[in-house]
């Protein structure tokens, strides 16, 4: 027995060792075929559309019914301005459209009084005229002197006189009721823009929400004067997230829109996400950032860039709530190949 076991020794050796070898062969196969059908990156980052939330109206916010963090929808009231000065606002505008209607119906009637008055100026002309030819006859015949013409004459030229301007004061009338694009007079298209306007800046006092998302860097409380256009705070919409992937220039051969991907985000390792290729950035990250490398230097190293991958979460799960900038993993396949299509960033 004792001489068997050196025998057999070696023998056992060899035997492991040659299964080791075909593990580690069948491994490098397994990885390589794997690796030739897919592209995985670490480095990958939640993103979502965020709304900028700012004042539409300058006032004192007097009503704030949210919280930081809170899920709102689509309408919800975010706060509410002090709605006075725009209600007497409004109230003022309607005044003055009353105003602009009541003076268009008074220029109509001018309109009318000014036609009439042509028609009495021209009447007054065709019996001055009529007058005059009556006249011309008798002083040819001797029976009236020629003063008495010269009369006649000036009442003619005293009628033209007075028709030509009832005609101009008829022309002004009708100019001051002259109407634009719907049948309004100028005055009371002006009186319509301003109330519409006082009407909208009433209706901006009170702002809403304009997607489902979640209230963030909050801090407004009532009292505080808001100014239109300047930020307040952030809404993450809601059902909008995306991956943005980081590949390197090395890995993106074979990736195009539309290719199916898995992620995987650090904050839930145990749930696989499912999405595809939406987009391709068209540049790399370093050519866009704030002080973009240059590479026309006498110390020059090469570095693989890295190029933005856009990739959509197709499957978002409610009990697994995504968070923007969160870390994720990646792994695009590249066995189902798909017809590319054009996309843009």
């Amino acid at each position: 027995m004792s001489l068997l076991l050196p025998v057999r020794r070696p023998r056992l050796r060899v035997l492991i060792g040659i299964v080791v070898v075909a593990v580690l062969a069948i491994g490098g196969v397994w990885y390589w075929r794997v690796s030739a059908t897919r592209q995985s990156t670490d480095d990958a980052y939640v993103n979502a559309h965020v709304v900028q939330v700012a004042a539409l109206v300058m006032g004192q916010v007097t009503e704030v019914p949210v919280h930081e963090n809170e899920l709102v929808h689509k309408g919800d009231v975010l706060f509410v301005v002090d709605r006075r000065p725009f209600e007497a606002a409004v109230t003022e505008a309607e005044g003055k459209l009353r105003q602009a209607e009541q003076g268009t119906r008074a220029d109509t009637s001018q309109v009318a009084a000014a036609e009439a008055d042509v028609q009495r100026q021209l009447a007054d002309l065709a019996n001055a005229q009529a007058t005059l030819r009556r006249t011309q006859q008798l002083v040819q015949q001797n029976f009236m002197s020629k003063q008495t013409l010269d009369d006649a004459q000036a009442h003619v030229n005293a009628a033209q006189a007075g028709v030509d301007a009832a005609r101009a004061a008829l022309a002004r009338a009708r100019t001051a009721i002259s109407t634009t694009t719907g049948g309004v007079t100028p005055a009371v298209r002006v009186a319509q823009a301003e109330l519409a306007k006082a009407e909208l800046d009433l209706e901006h006092a009170v702002m809403r929400a304009p997607e489902d998302g979640w209230v963030t860097h909050f801090d407004l409380t009532p009292g505080t004067v808001v100014t239109p256009g300047t930020p307040l705070f952030a809404l993450v919409v809601a059902n909008s997230f995306w991956i943005d992937a980081n590949f390197k220039e090395t890995e993106l051969e074979g990736v195009h829109p539309g290719l199916p991907a898995q992620i995987v985000v650090d904050m839930y390792p145990g749930h696989t996400f499912h999405g595809r290729v939406e987009s391709l950035a068209g540049g790399t990250g370093a050519a866009f950032s704030l002080l973009p490398p240059q590479n026309a230097t006498g110390n020059w190293v090469k570095v693989a860039q890295r190029v933005p991958v856009k990739v959509s979460v197709d499957d978002p799960d409610p009990a697994f709530p995504l968070r923007v900038g969160a870390t994720a993993t990646v792994t695009v396949s590249l066995e189902t190949d798909s017809t590319p299509t054009v996309s843009r960033r």
